[in-house]
């Protein structure tokens, strides 16, 4: 059976964050699985009967790491530069960046383990329907015209992932990069003007029966 830990070890606040900060950087040097609960107990200076006091299983671990994970909602109104929609999303792109330049670390080991541990995978997943759904407010907040719903879905599934991928991929520092941001500002450049493009098209397109009416 296994002891229970002592009263004061339990009442420690610091022991929980100690043991997730020890889980974080044993998980990321060495993998999930090839970590045992004694070795993260170790790092974290606790009993390893308290790691399992406060985390019954060690893929409980992985679900309180998510939620360390930085809040990724951001207003609109807060990023969008109006009748600007590259402008408008670079803004979005380096608010995600900074919230998630404190986690790089956490934020990588997490996409490589959603391979095997579902719980993970859907959580990331939701995260990423989040920054999806972002970006298409952003272009809709910051689009003078209206764009086809078709497009913007398009383009807002197409960036997240670059974002998405640009943060799985991050280390401490790496996210800071002058070739990572001139990449994704080339490519939030080539999505906005793609939007402007069929816009332009869909303008020419009514330019006709405009005439035709009015004449």
């Amino acid at each position: 059976m296994m002891r229970r830990p002592g009263k004061s070890n339990a009442d420690d606040p610091s022991a929980r964050e100690r043991i997730l900060v020890a889980a974080e950087a044993l998980f990321a040097e060495l993998g999930f699985d090839a970590t045992p609960t004694s070795r993260i107990a170790a790092a974290a200076g606790v009993p390893k009967g308290l790691v399992h006091y406060y985390f019954q299983r060690k893929q409980d671990l992985l679900g309180a790491l998510v939620e360390r994970l930085p809040d990724e909602h951001i207003e609109p109104a807060g990023v969008v530069v109006p009748g600007d929609v590259a402008a408008s999303l670079r803004r979005l792109v380096a608010e995600l960046d900074a919230r998630n330049r404190a986690s790089t670390l956490l934020s990588h080991l997490l996409w490589r383990e959603a391979d095997t541990h579902p719980s993970v995978k859907e959580a990331l997943q939701a995260r990423f329907n989040t920054v999806t759904d972002q970006v298409r407010a952003v272009i809709v907040a910051a689009s003078t015209a209206h764009l086809p719903l078709v497009d913007v879905d398009t383009a807002s599934g197409l960036l997240a992932l670059a974002v998405s991928y640009r943060h799985s991929v991050a280390r401490h520092g790496e996210s800071d990069d002058v070739s990572g941001t001139e990449t994704m500002d080339r490519e939030v450049d080539f999505i906005a003007s793609a939007l402007t493009r069929q816009l332009d098209a869909n303008r020419q397109l009514t330019s006709p029966e405009r005439e035709t009416r009015g004449s």
